[in-house]
C-alpha cells in the first residue's frame, strides 16, 4: 500500500513538471494570418515557447530560414525583412515540439488608431448618431487589400504582454467595417485606393478616456505619482492613469507602424495647461518604445459642441483653451499634425457625423508629410500677425499660400483694447489674404479673439476650404467678453 502510494505521488510530481516545464509555441494575436506587415523595411517578429528552445522561421519571400533560441522564460524575437512585394506571403514557425503557418500576409502600409469615442465612433454610427452614408459605405467595402484589427476595451495594472480581447486580422468586408472606427476605416480605404497598395489599420480607443490612461507608467511619474496596487480597475478604467496603455498600446509593440491617428481631448478639457505637457510625453515615449524614430503623429483638434454652456470665456470650460493647447501642440510634437474640425462639429452631438471629413484631413497629411505629395494641401491656416489698418486690426495668416476664403460673412470674431474688454466685430477678408477686424465700440484695439467659444460655426477657410483653428492673438488670463458674467 505505502508502495503504491508512493509510485502514485512520483507519477504526479513528475506529470507536474513536465506540464510547468512545456509552454506551446505562440505568437501575439496581431502577429497572425491576413497581417499587414510595413513594406519595405524590417519588422519584428516575437512569441513563446519551452525556455531555450531552438525556433526556426521560414519566410515565403526569403532564401533561407531564420534561426533563434527563446530566453530563459521562453520568449524570443526576431527581426526580418519586408519588400515591396503585392504578393501574398506565408510565414512557418516552428519549435521543437509544433508549428504554426500564418498565411495571407501582405507588405504595405500600418498605420495605428487611438483616443476616445470619435476615434471609436463606428462606421454604422452609434443609436441615434449617424456617420457619412453607411449603408453604401459598407455595400462598396470589400477589399482584400485593406486589412482590420481590433483591440477591444480593457485595462490592466501591469504592461501586458498579448491583447485579452481583440477582432484578429481581416479583409475589410460589409461584415466587419459597420462596427470598425469611421475615421480609421475612411483613412485607410482611402490611402489604400490612393496608393495602390495593401493597408492595415490597427484600431485601439475608448470612449471617454483621458489621455493619463494611454500613458505608461514611465512617461506619467514626471507628472504624478501611480500606484495601483489597491485600486479597483473595473470602475471608470477609462480615467485611471497607464491602465489602457498597460492593455491596449504596450502589447502591439514591437509590430511596426508607419505613423499613429489620434482623436482624444475631450476627456482633458478642463485642464489644457496639463495637456500641453502630457501630450507630447506621451508621444515621445511611445516613440521610443516602438524604436521606429519619430513617426507621423496626425491628430484631430476636438470639434465645437454645447457643452452646456456657451458663454463662458475665460475658464477652461471654454473648450477653445483645449483646441489652443492641441494647436501649440504642433510645435512641441515633432513630425506632428492636426486636423481642424471648426466647421464640422454639431452643437448637441458629441459625436459629429462627418467622420469622412475628418479622416480626409488627416489623410491629407500623410500624403503630404509621409507619402511625399507635395501638391496636396495638409496645412489649415493659422494665425501668424497682426497690424494697426484703418481703425482696427489686420490679420496675417500662414499657411494660406492661396489666400482666404468665406462661402458667406465672417463670423464669430471679437475685438479688445487696453481695458480687455471683448466686443462682438466685424471681420472681412481684404486683398484675397488678409483678414480685418474692427468695432465702433473699441476705437483703440489691441487685441482679437476667433471662435473662441464651445458651440461655433468655423467661417474663415482657405482656398482648398481648410478651416482655421480657433485662435486668439493675445495672453490675457484676465480678459471678459462685454456682457458676460462668469
Amino acid at each position: 500500500m505505502k508502495k503504491i502510494f508512493t509510485t502514485g505521488w512520483l507519477l504526479a510530481v513528475q506529470l507536474f513538471i513536465v506540464s510547468t516545464a512545456t509552454a506551446e509555441l505562440r505568437l501575439p494575436a496581431i502577429v497572425s494570418s491576413n497581417m499587414v506587415l510595413q513594406r519595405n523595411t524590417t519588422v519584428e517578429i516575437w512569441g513563446w515557447s519551452d525556455a531555450q528552445s531552438s525556433i526556426s522561421i521560414q519566410a515565403s519571400w526569403l532564401d533561407q530560414p531564420l534561426t533563434i533560441q527563446s530566453d530563459s522564460e521562453g520568449k524570443w524575437r526576431t527581426s526580418v525583412k519586408t519588400s515591396n512585394s503585392q504578393e501574398p506571403q506565408t510565414l512557418m514557425i516552428r519549435d521543437e515540439d509544433s508549428s504554426i503557418l500564418l498565411e495571407n500576409i501582405l507588405f504595405g502600409e500600418v498605420w495605428l488608431c487611438s483616443g476616445q469615442s470619435n476615434m471609436s465612433m463606428p462606421v454604422k454610427g452609434n443609436s441615434g448618431q449617424p456617420t457619412f452614408r453607411p449603408p453604401l459605405t459598407i455595400a462598396k467595402s470589400a477589399n482584400s487589400q485593406l486589412r482590420l484589427f481590433t483591440v477591444k476595451r480593457k485595462g490592466a495594472k501591469t504592461p501586458q504582454s498579448d491583447v485579452e480581447q481583440y477582432e484578429g486580422w481581416a479583409e475589410a468586408s460589409p461584415e466587419n467595417v459597420p462596427d470598425f472606427s469611421a475615421v480609421a476605416y475612411f483613412f485607410g480605404q482611402q490611402l489604400q485606393e490612393i496608393l495602390q497598395v495593401p493597408v492595415g489599420m490597427i484600431h485601439t480607443s475608448w470612449g471617454g478616456s483621458q489621455i493619463q490612461a494611454w500613458m505608461s507608467q514611465e512617461a506619467i511619474q514626471g507628472f504624478q505619482q501611480v500606484n495601483l496596487d489597491t485600486v479597483d480597475i473595473s470602475k471608470r478604467t477609462n480615467k485611471i492613469p497607464t491602465t489602457l496603455y498597460n492593455a491596449m498600446i504596450h502589447p502591439l509593440i514591437p509590430f511596426s507602424i508607419r505613423g499613429v491617428l489620434w482623436y482624444q481631448g475631450e476627456g482633458n478639457r478642463f485642464d489644457p495647461a496639463s495637456y500641453q505637457s502630457l501630450f507630447p510625453a506621451m508621444v515621445k515615449d511611445w516613440r521610443a518604445r516602438w524604436n521606429l524614430g519619430d513617426f507621423p503623429f496626425f491628430y484631430v483638434q476636438i470639434a465645437p459642441y454645447m457643452y452646456g454652456d456657451n458663454e463662458v470665456f475665460q475658464t477652461p470650460k471654454n473648450t477653445a483653451f483645449i483646441r489652443e493647447v492641441q494647436m501649440k501642440c504642433l510645435d512641441l510634437i515633432p513630425n506632428s499634425g492636426m486636423a481642424v474640425t471648426l466647421d464640422i462639429g454639431d452643437d448637441y452631438c458629441i459625436h459629429p457625423p462627418k467622420k469622412k471629413e475628418v479622416a480626409d484631413r488627416l489623410l491629407f497629411h500623410a500624403l503630404h508629410r509621409t507619402y511625399g505629395m507635395n501638391s496636396v494641401d495638409d496645412a489649415s491656416p493659422m494665425f501668424e500677425s497682426m497690424e494697426a489698418h484703418k481703425n482696427g486690426l489686420k490679420l496675417t495668416f500662414k499657411h494660406a499660400e492661396s489666400g482666404l476664403y468665406a462661402f458667406d460673412k465672417l463670423e464669430g470674431f471679437e475685438i479688445a483694447g487696453e481695458d480687455r474688454v471683448f466686443y462682438p466685430a466685424n471681420a472681412k477678408i481684404i486683398q484675397r489674404e488678409f483678414v480685418h477686424v474692427s468695432s465702433e465700440q473699441v476705437p483703440n484695439p489691441v487685441a482679437v479673439r476667433y471662435a473662441w467659444r464651445n458651440w461655433v460655426k468655423g467661417t474663415l477657410f482657405d482656398t482648398n476650404l481648410l478651416p482655421a483653428s480657433s485662435f486668439r492673438t493675445d495672453d490675457w488670463d484676465d480678459a471678459t467678453r462685454a456682457g458676460t458674467i462668469e
